[in-house]
C-alpha cells in the first residue's frame, strides 16, 4: 500500500462514532468519485474506447451520489458538513502510473486491489462493531466495494481477451 497501513486505518476506524464514521465514508467517496474520474479523462485522452471511459465515470457518478445522499443524511441529523482527517481506504497513487496506453492493465490491477482491500477492511468492520447502525453501514459499504471491483475486473478480463 504505501502511503499508510490498512490496519492501522482499521483501528482508527472501529474506534469511530457512527457521526465520524459516516464523515470518514462521506470524504472518501469523494475522493474516490475524482479519482474515477480521471481515470475516464485519462482513458479518453488516451483513446481506450468508449466502453472503458464509461465504465470510470459510471464509478465515479456510483461514487459522487453516494456522497452527495450520505452528505444530505448528515446535515440533517447533525446540522453541519461532515468532516474527516483519516485517509480514505481506496484511493491509491494509482494515476502516476497511468500516462500511456499500455499501462491500463496495471492501472485496472492497482484499482481492484484497491477496492477489495476497501471490501475487506469494511467487511471486517462491519463485524467488529457494536453498534447496529455503524455494523449496516460498514456492511452495506462493503457490499458497495465489491459491485466496483466486479466492474473493474469484467473490463480487466476482456483487457487480457483482447491482447490474447
Amino acid at each position: 500500500m504505501g502511503m499508510y497501513d490498512v490496519h492501522e486505518v482499521v483501528e482508527a476506524l472501529s474506534r469511530l462514532s457512527y457521526r465520524d464514521a459516516l464523515a470518514y465514508w462521506i470524504e472518501g467517496e469523494k475522493e474516490e468519485a475524482e479519482f474515477y474520474r480521471e481515470l475516464a479523462r485519462r482513458a479518453r485522452n488516451l483513446g481506450l474506447g468508449e466502453g472503458l471511459v464509461k465504465t470510470f465515470e459510471k464509478l465515479a457518478g456510483d461514487s459522487l451520489a453516494h456522497a452527495k445522499e450520505l452528505e444530505a443524511q448528515f446535515e440533517s441529523k447533525y446540522g453541519r458538513k461532515p468532516v474527516s482527517n483519516i485517509p480514505p481506504l481506496e484511493v491509491l497513487p494509482v494515476l502516476d502510473k497511468f500516462e500511456r496506453a499500455d499501462q491500463l492493465e496495471e492501472v485496472l490491477k492497482a484499482a481492484m486491489e484497491s477496492e477489495l482491500i476497501a471490501h475487506e477492511s469494511y467487511k471486517l468492520l462491519s463485524e467488529r462493531v457494536d453498534d447496529e447502525r455503524l455494523r449496516e453501514l460498514y456492511s452495506k459499504l462493503a457490499d458497495v466495494e465489491l459491485g466496483h471491483y466486479e466492474m473493474l475486473r469484467k473490463r480487466h478480463e476482456e483487457l487480457v481477451k483482447e491482447k490474447a
